[in-house]
């Protein structure tokens, strides 16, 4: 195939996913009316987008943004800070917030994101996981066709049971991701056999991609990055945790001190950013969505094995595809390099990276440093050799970046 049938191909497919295109649209419609709700509840006005120094008491703007993402995600709380760094930050501050020693946490998905294993002390040794500080961890795995094993978890939850961790998203694993219509079920389903079990849910990639959010639908807590999708691709840092409010206040304790918690904290430069971030992602999430029906359709008619399908119901923003060879995994990345605005010109190599336990590719020329909704391309070098592919600003940028993407891929012999 040369480039012009390549190009081809690709206007093919655009006209092919319009029908789920529309479908993205109205789910995104749906969302900016939850989320100018949440800003007209919270009453912003133009001195909420000034930000506070030193301690941050008294900070309208900050209590003013922390109210909107209460309403968006049908939580009681909220706590969203530009001084939480990372989705994996925010999820340990909540679980060092909710565990003790003596207490056990449950993931019933198989093994969690890689970057959560030392922190839970899962993998390596590192002073002051969850296991060195005497909170006991068992996993469920899930079943081979990558579906709840509801049979196993019911034996896994006993009393000693204080809190279920469920991962939204796929992360670096080829199985679906968890859609809310399951977390509902399985929210129940724990509540029904453990009630006073707290449902905790790592919520990244999956905000605003549905028409509501875990916490709403029996999750008790949510936690994630604001460089991911609820920050619209304008938020330069931070991350949220939100759901019950004592359960965000225990968060709020250990983020900064118990008697202290969610009081302080300044915004800083950042708080226009964070209002504008969350006004936009919807808008942004639903440009990210529709560059992955495109991607997962046009390597479909390249051959290529993806999940989900370009036509299949979604719970995150993360395509994956199965490029079975390193070579095509490392030339895909270099694609999604090459067509971006910031650092085009850079050449992705594998390598180590802090929490992960292989060698991981990452393309990212984002204006934010690592921003995931942007577009980016990362992986694990290990079978299949799937890359996983999430954001896009714009669908037209993920057309490019794809198409790139695609054509180096088709060289690689």
């Amino acid at each position: 195939m040369d480039f012009a049938q390549l190009d081809k191909l690709a206007a093919e497919v655009e006209l092919e996913v319009q029908p789920v295109y529309r479908e993205i649209e109205a789910r995104a419609l749906l969302n900016h009316a939850r989320v100018l709700e949440g800003f007209h509840l919270a009453r912003v006005s133009d001195y909420h987008l000034r930000g506070s120094t030193g301690y941050g008491y008294n900070d309208a703007g900050r209590e003013a943004l922390e109210k909107i993402y209460a309403h968006v995600f049908g939580a009681e709380a909220a706590l969203v800070r530009s001084q939480i760094v990372s989705g994996t930050h925010a999820i340990a501050i909540a679980l060092y917030g909710l565990l003790r020693p003596g207490d056990e946490l449950l993931a019933v998905q198989g093994s969690p994101y890689d970057t959560l294993e030392e922190i839970i002390g899962k993998r390596g040794n590192a002073p002051g996981s969850l296991k060195d500080l005497g909170v006991t961890y068992q996993q469920v795995e899930l079943t081979d066709r990558g579906t709840l094993d509801w049979a196993a978890i019911e034996r896994a939850l006993t009393p000693r049971t204080k809190v279920v961790l469920v991962q939204r998203s796929r992360g670096y694993a080829w199985r679906p991701s968890l859609t809310l219509a399951e977390l509902t079920r399985l929210a129940d389903f724990i509540k029904s056999r453990v009630p006073q079990a707290i449902v905790f849910v790592d919520n990244c990639y999956g905000e605003l991609v549905d028409t509501t959010e875990p916490t709403a639908v029996g999750a008790d807590l949510v936690a994630g990055s604001l460089i991911k999708n609820p920050g619209g691709g304008i938020a330069p840092t931070g991350g949220y945790i939100a759901g019950r409010r004592e359960l965000v206040e225990m968060a709020a304790n250990r983020w900064t001190a118990p008697g202290i918690g969610a009081e302080v904290g300044p915004s800083l430069g950042h708080q226009r950013l964070l209002m504008q971030g969350i006004f936009m992602a919807p808008h942004t999430v639903a440009e990210a969505l529709k560059g992955a029906v495109f991607a997962a359709r046009l390597f479909e008619r390249l051959g290529f094995q993806v999940s989900p399908a370009y036509d299949e119901p979604r719970s995150d923003i993360i395509q994956s595809i199965a490029l079975t060879s390193p070579q095509r995994l490392l030339a895909f990345c270099r694609g999604i390099q090459a067509a971006s605005p910031v650092d085009a010109h850079a050449l992705p190599e594998p390598d180590y990276m802090p929490g992960y336990q292989d060698d991981v590719v990452m393309a990212a020329g984002t204006f934010v440093q690592g921003a995931s909704l942007e577009l980016t391309a990362d992986a694990p070098l290990r079978e299949p050799y799937a890359v996983y592919l999430q954001g896009g600003l714009s669908k037209e940028y993920v057309r490019l970046g794809v198409i790139k993407a695609a054509w180096n891929v088709l060289q690689v012999k």
